[in-house]
């Protein structure tokens, strides 16, 4: 899926951010944190050209920061699509669309400069708070 990676490393140039709110607000994708229930992460809908992510409010700002990621991915791979909810066990789907906007998270948030601190996959995915469970979908 090297066209995830080359995808998400035009949009950092273009925005200079790796930021997924920051980008999301700069390509006008409304981010609206809300009170969700706790199988629920967050969600991306496509309505009326309008492109919205909403995200559990509940979650921890790290944790929001990844799943504002992933749906980040569904807005930019997926834009006129209306995703399932990303829950908790989403991250061990095989399904495509899911694979490929965990795929986009683990690019934006971790760029392969950031990598070279590190000795194992599982300190940068520490460090960087992104789930263990797609820390392997990072292409070097």
């Amino acid at each position: 899926m090297g066209w995830i990676k080359s995808r998400v490393d035009k949009l950092v140039v273009k925005h200079k951010s790796h930021d997924p709110f920051s980008i999301a607000s700069n390509e006008n994708i409304h981010v609206i944190p809300w009170n969700l229930h706790d199988d629920i992460q967050g969600f991306y809908k496509y309505i009326r050209r309008n492109q919205y992510i909403f995200l559990n409010s509940n979650l921890s700002a790290l944790k929001q920061k990844f799943v504002c990621a992933h749906e980040l991915g569904h807005a930019v791979i997926h834009p006129h699509s209306n995703t399932p909810f990303l829950r908790t066990n989403t991250l061990f789907s095989i399904d495509k669309i899911e694979v490929e906007a965990n795929t986009f998270a683990v690019e934006l948030l971790v760029s392969d400069e950031r990598i070279k601190d590190y000795q194992t996959i599982r300190e940068v995915a520490s460090a960087y708070n992104i789930p263990d469970e797609v820390m392997h979908l990072k292409k070097f």
